[in-house]
């Protein structure tokens, strides 16, 4: 198939999922049949970016314009490598979210399968588009889908941290997209066009455009979780439950970074009066979240901090803005999506199984669960750069960048927020992990003041004459042998047994298969480094000199 033709086939990116959501609703109560279905659509569009980057290998763009408008006035799709890469990632991290979803029992509704082919209808649209205006669109196509998600599997025990964190993520991702639109606006009546390509270098010519640019990329940044306005994403994502964690973490602060880089190739045409500020930014987004993840208690608040911090390690590419810095960042965008998705995985399954997210509340899981104990410690490894793990390879070459260009400060930061991730992480390793195994931290006190919905409870021991009610010690005494608890995670209950074999693994292994999967893949793009190195330096190319990209969506 010729590029031309192949580029006609990109809105099918956005039009396959779309129809295939509405036709799921109207299946009905059938989960085999929206599960096989999501995975197949998920697939395909992983076979699609991987078709994308293939022939985005020498450079070639692919674009084309809808209802056959000229370039410029019609809705533009365009996709190189970066998109490729992108759209390739983000499916397939998306697939092992799905699984963990399924593995967890959270995909109770019509309306899951649906809602997800939504999102990733919105997220391949905001990959691919070349249209500031839709870009907006698309965006709005993403959050949709996700406030129904947010709800469907929230947070069941604490239901005002599910309200507190539901409450914030939608009222913060509104005002952002106010100001995304108004951004676009301003936009098109200094230049009469919402087209990226056909505001090429304007910011870098008027200081009008350019602060008109710099409220979208304000936007973005809130969307992205850019210091200072970043804590709402760890106040948000641990309000629902572990395997929609996983997911929004792979696409909504990935794609608002991917339209970051996108953004500031073309309208600014990388114009470096202004990169001290993205630099500094970037910095202070990597330490700060390697910092705040040092002093919580929940292990998705760590990680959702280990979030943030990524993204500063990522943005510190575009602060760069050499090549062999955009290279960087863009490696370590994709090794922070693999190892993120390790440990939230990993996190899922401990969650779902012994009902607690919390660092207190579970120990020595390394000798009762190995397999998930492995998974956990390598995506700690690669988060933190150890090798051969991808984070390794991509915090090497972020370093290697920073001498390149004489950024020696950012190269401390990048040194010393490792290694403060490194001891936030260990924190976990150590409450969860190490020591001799045994039931939850606190699990009979819990029980005894019933601080959890208790399934199967038996009525409790009369108390004595002359007093007025039994105590915990005798309440707990008065349950039957097993107890059921409903888990903060709003998943599969949680039965524990006074005389229960705490050497014996609770987590299955089809629970256990995603964070493996993605161990697996942070190891094989550390050892196979080089390869992904290629494709990432293309792509770096490609957002230096974007002229081939404007061209082709310019192209009549």
């Amino acid at each position: 198939m010729s590029t031309e033709a192949l580029g006609q086939l990109l809105p099918l990116f956005v039009a396959v999922p779309l129809v295939t959501s509405g036709l799921l609703v109207l299946v009905g109560e059938r989960p085999r049949v929206h599960r096989v279905v999501v995975a197949l659509v998920l697939s395909l569009t992983a076979l699609g970016g991987a078709l994308l980057v293939a022939r985005s290998l020498g450079g070639a763009v692919l674009a084309t314009s809808l209802g056959g408008w000229p370039g410029g006035i019609g809705i533009g799709f365009a996709a190189d490598m970066l998109t490729g890469l992108m759209l390739l990632l983000t499916s397939l991290l998306t697939l092992v979210g799905v699984n963990v979803a399924h593995g967890a029992r959270v995909v109770n509704s019509l309306y899951f399968g649906p809602l997800m082919l939504v999102l990733m209808a919105g997220v391949n649209g905001a990959l691919l588009t070349a249209d500031l205006f839709n870009l907006f669109v698309f965006i709005e196509v993403m959050l949709l889908p996700s406030y129904g998600l947010f709800v469907l599997s929230a947070n069941r025990r604490e239901p005002l941290r599910r309200v507190d964190g539901a409450r914030l993520y939608v009222t913060l991702n509104l005002l952002t997209s106010t100001i995304l639109v108004v951004a676009v606006g301003f936009l098109y009546a200094l230049t009469g066009t919402v087209n990226l390509a056909a505001m090429a270098g304007a910011a870098a010519a008027d200081e009008r455009v350019a602060i008109a640019g710099g409220l979208l990329l304000f936007a973005l940044s809130i969307k992205a979780s850019v210091v200072p306005l970043h804590g709402w994403l760890a106040r948000s994502y641990p309000s629902t439950s572990p395997a929609v964690t996983a997911i929004f973490a792979a696409l909504h602060t990935k794609v608002a970074v991917y339209a970051l880089y996108r953004v500031y190739s073309v309208l600014y045409d990388n114009d470096a009066r202004f990169l001290p500020l993205l630099l500094t930014l970037a910095c202070l987004t990597l330490a700060i979240g390697a910092l705040a993840s040092v002093g919580v208690h929940g292990v998705r608040t760590v990680l959702s901090w280990q979030m943030v911090s990524g993204i500063g390690g990522i943005l510190v590419g575009l602060g760069l803005s050499t090549r062999l810095g955009m290279a960087a960042g863009l490696f370590y965008l994709i090794h922070h999506m693999v190892a993120m998705g390790c440990l939230l995985a990993a996190t899922a399954a401990v969650e779902v199984r012994y009902g607690t997210g919390r660092l207190a509340d579970v120990r020595g899981l390394a000798r009762r669960e190995p397999l998930i104990a492995t998974v956990f410690f390598v995506g700690l490894l690669s988060i933190v750069g150890i090798p051969p793990f991808s984070g390794f390879v991509g915090k090497l070459m972020l370093v290697a960048a920073g001498v390149e260009a004489g950024r020696l400060v950012t190269v401390a930061v990048v040194l010393v927020a490792s290694l403060v991730s490194l001891w936030a992480l260990l924190r976990v390793w150590d409450a969860w992990f190490w020591g001799e195994p045994g039931p939850p931290h606190g699990l009979r006190e819990r029980l005894a003041t019933a601080a959890l919905p208790i399934v199967g409870r038996a009525t409790a021991t009369p108390a004595p004459s002359g007093r007025g009610s039994s105590t915990d010690a005798e309440r707990t005494e008065s349950w039957t042998s097993t107890q059921t608890i409903d888990p903060p995670t709003g998943v599969l209950p949680v039965t524990f047994s006074p005389d229960e074999d705490v050497t014996r693994s609770r987590i299955p292994v089809h629970l256990a298969m995603p964070g493996l999967v993605l161990a697996a893949a942070t190891l094989a793009l550390g050892l196979a480094g080089q390869g992904l190195w290629t494709l990432t330096d293309v792509a770096a190319g490609g957002l230096l000199d974007p002229s081939r990209y404007i061209e082709a969506v310019l192209a009549p």
